[in-house]
């Protein structure tokens, strides 16, 4: 009896669990690795689960794409953040959460053995769930600032090619695609006919002057954009897997099939809280975006101290720092030594795709003053190590 399928055999294995294990068995560890927000959803949301459980018919199955009201403010949203306007042409459905977004569409656009071109540093739940879906993952560079080349992506796309995704403010790499950049991946897969996928769970954090920007916009891309968005990080919404997605018209029926048979219908409690959350509006979210700007200068300044052992890409968005570290060690061999000999984890960078020892630090998870700890635990290691103290 073959006790697996092979499909899954060439998936890799979540590394985040993996790290979360290695911290627990580290009492005192602190840790840098996962990507989630210190703060509680906002206030509005409980007043909103109190509706839910005013009316019984709400413990009943709802619609598949989304009960009403959640759509009705995700379109007012979307018009006013994001300058999307949701007419005949588009559809929003709500997900239990970003991930499940991003598998809904792979599962509707493609067909096994059809290919979907990750940029590296990809996300690495996307590069898993394209395996799942017996596709082939295309992986293209990125410069030395994590940022796309078109040309590169250009060669890449074959008559197997069903889209090109990018994520911006980049998890894990914190970088920000320029406005005219998404303006030409978005226009090179009108040309090609092929899918642009763009994720947008980090569009509030941003900081300085730059700004996001969502290709979902384009006069004309309606047809060929699919924009993914998650309430995980903005409003502090991890557990309660709640997102959605833009799509063509045309997809709503195989997505709906898809929705339905995984799920029926995103869980409903979880949809009022979100309306909660929205009534709040971006401003609950931009507040705290503020305070993570002044922990991301002093995480800056710390690595600063490493010098030319570690080089520091430019990271306007999300909150991570994807470092390069001038040296030839295994970075999963690296996460494990930080734990257990400097009580700091951080997550391997061969995880998202690279090659070389690279390391993705999350400083959002914790509050100031346990970053500035867990940060000066992660400098003090990599300084011995590098240099060959230890």
């Amino acid at each position: 009896m073959r006790e697996i399928s092979d499909r899954l055999r060439a998936v890799q294995t979540p590394v985040i669990p993996v790290v979360g294990e290695l911290v627990r068995a580290h009492a005192g560890a602190i840790s840098l690795g996962q990507g989630v927000v210190h703060y509680a959803p906002p206030d509005k949301v409980y007043a909103a689960i109190q509706r839910f459980h005013a009316d019984p018919r709400n413990h009943l199955y709802q619609a598949v794409q989304g009960i009403k009201p959640l759509r009705d403010a995700i379109d007012h949203k979307l018009a006013q953040d994001n300058r999307i306007m949701i007419g005949d042409g588009q559809r929003v459905i709500v997900t239990a959460g970003g991930n499940m977004a991003f598998i809904n569409a792979v599962l509707a656009i493609a067909d096994p053995g059809d290919e979907v071109i990750l940029l590296v540093p990809y996300y690495f739940n996307h590069e898993m769930a394209v395996r799942i879906a017996g596709c082939k993952v295309v992986a293209i560079a990125t410069d030395d600032e994590y940022q796309p080349c078109i040309g590169q992506i250009a060669t890449a796309i074959t008559n197997r090619t069903r889209a090109v995704v990018t994520i911006s403010p980049n998890n894990p790499s914190g970088a920000v695609i320029a406005e005219a950049t998404l303006r030409q991946i978005n226009s090179l897969c009108a040309d090609r006919g092929i899918y642009h996928i763009h994720d947008e769970a980090y569009e509030y954090f941003v900081y300085g002057d730059t700004r996001h920007f969502s290709p979902g916009a384009i006069v004309g891309a309606q047809k060929h954009t699919i924009s993914l968005f998650s309430l995980s990080k903005s409003y502090g919404f991890a557990s309660w897997r709640i997102g959605y997605m833009v799509i063509p018209s045309f997809l709503e029926t195989p997505i709906k099939k898809i929705q339905d048979t995984i799920l029926i219908c995103p869980p409903v409690v979880c949809q009022f809280a979100a309306i909660g959350a929205m009534e709040t509006g971006s401003s609950f979210c931009r507040h705290h975006v503020q305070a993570l700007d002044r922990v991301r200068s002093l995480v800056r300044e710390s690595l600063d101290q490493l010098g030319s052992a570690c080089h520091v890409p430019r990271a306007d968005g999300a909150f991570y720092y994807l470092l390069q570290l001038d040296c030839d060690l295994d970075p999963m061999a690296l996460v494990h030594r930080l734990i257990k000999d400097y009580g700091v984890a951080a997550i391997p960078g061969n995880t998202f795709g690279l090659d070389g020892c690279t390391l993705r630090i999350s400083y959002g998870a914790l509050k100031e003053d346990r970053v500035a700890e867990g940060i000066g635990r992660l400098v003090r290691g990599l300084h011995d190590i590098l240099c060959g103290r230890r």
